[in-house]
This record gives structure tokens, sequence and C-alpha cells, in this order.
């Protein structure tokens, strides 16, 4: 079977036993890109936090981050870790988003997908997976977030080497979920056939996860956020649980 049919029947599968995982929760498009950020090298409960601080000093849009003074930002995202580090890059982001657009995410996000990807690329601390999930999640623009549970999970299940780089990966998605069905018809699933266990890595609606978007962009967008769940639940780094995982069926014999 072709790799771009697994990854199709991966999506049906996790989709009719969790149903919507509701990412990226946020209620701004800014606080997707300022997560994206935070969530470098830390766990999603650190950077809750200091999304709470922001939010409380309001520091949390473009013009907080602007104003703000580095020592402050500092203090209110030091749960996240590097907050030197991640104060400079958020800083950096403003400053592009300032000479660039005017301070206008929606005049960033109107850019070609290719385009604006390669000025994020171009920022100093956005790798691939930063870049992507800003454009995913914030602007709604068709690119897959490969991390670290996407190359585990198809590494194990003979997908992809372990060579395989970034782009191949991400491409390998993309046009796989290209021809996957239309997503709104799968919104019954939720609530009928999913228990009240486990629902992969599941969030609360927010205004960002229920935002209108692309059928193509939904999809890829429910794709990573199943797999992130394939990989905290039952994938993980040093322990399998392959008999209670959803995708248990596909593994190779």
């Amino acid at each position: 079977m072709k790799p771009e049919q697994q990854i199709r029947d991966y999506y049906d599968a996790l989709d009719a036993a969790w149903g919507p995982q509701h990412w990226w929760p946020a209620a701004s498009r800014f606080e997707v890109i300022v997560g994206a950020y935070l969530t470098q090298n830390t766990s999603w409960t650190n950077v809750e936090k200091a999304l709470a601080n922001l939010r409380r000093a309001r520091r949390l849009s473009v013009r907080g981050i602007r104003n703000a003074s580095a020592p402050e930002l500092e203090r209110l995202i030091h749960s996240a870790g590097n907050f030197r580090q991640k104060t400079q890059r958020l800083k950096t982001f403003v400053a592009f988003l300032d000479r660039q657009y005017g301070g206008s995410l929606p005049r960033m996000f109107s850019q070609p997908t290719a385009m604006l990807r390669e000025q994020l690329l171009a920022l100093h601390g956005v790798g691939p997976e930063t870049a992507d999930s800003i454009l995913l999640y914030a602007g709604n623009h068709p690119v897959f977030v490969v991390d670290a549970y996407t190359r585990r999970i198809l590494e194990r299940h003979g997908i992809i080497q372990a060579k395989a780089n970034y782009e191949e990966i991400r491409l390998l998605f993309e046009r796989a979920l290209a021809r996957a069905g239309p997503w709104p018809s799968r919104r019954h699933v939720y609530g009928s056939s999913i228990s009240s266990k486990a629902r992969g890595s599941s969030h609360s609606p927010s205004r960002m996860s229920t935002a209108d978007r692309s059928n193509q962009v939904q999809v890829l967008n429910e794709m990573h956020g199943l797999l992130v769940g394939v990989g905290k639940n039952y994938c993980l780094k040093s322990q399998m649980r392959c008999e209670q995982c959803p995708l248990q069926k596909f593994l190779p014999g």
C-alpha cells in the first residue's frame, strides 16, 4: 500500500475513534503565534501558565509585546523556560510584523504560503515546526506540522525511514490529506461513538479551534492533533502501548 493511502487510513481510524481535537486552543491568532514560540522545548502546561500571565498583564497582543520591556516579558513568560531567548524572539517577530506588514496579522497571512513560510523561517529562532504551526493554526494556510510524535509513529509503522527529513514528511502528509473526504461530515461522530475516556490530545473548544477554515486546512489541523494524541498516550518514546492504540491494527506484521 502506498504511504499516502496508509496516512489516509490512519486519519479515518483516529478521527472515528476520537473526533475533533480542537487544536490550537487559543482566543486569537496572536495567542497562537505566542504559544508556538513559547512551546519550544517545554510542556504545554508551562506554556499555559505563561500565556495566563501575559493575559492578566494585558500583554497578549501585538501592541502588548511591542510596548513591554524585556525584563517584564521575561518575568511573565518565565514558566516557559529559556525566557530571555523567547522574549527576544517574540520581540523579533513583532518587529518583523511592523516592518513588513505595518503590524497587521491579516495582511501578513494574506500572503502566498510559500513566500510567507520563507519569511518566517528567516526569523531568528523559527524552525520548520514553529513556522508551520503559525501558518496552519494562526493563518489557516494548508501546511502540515511535523513534530517528534509524527516522526516516531511513522518510523515504528514502517512508513518512513529514520533518515527522512522534515520536508519529505510534510509534503507526504500534504499530498495524502489533499484527497481526504470532507471533514464537516464527520462531526456526528463526536459525542456519539466516543467514550468518556481518552480522546487523543483534545482540548476544550476555543475561538481559534472552532474558526471557519477550508476543508484541507481543517483536515491537516485535525491530523496533527490526532497524531499528538497517539504519541502522548500510546506511542511513547520509551514505551509502546500498542494494544490499546487505535492504530494497532496497522502495525507491520
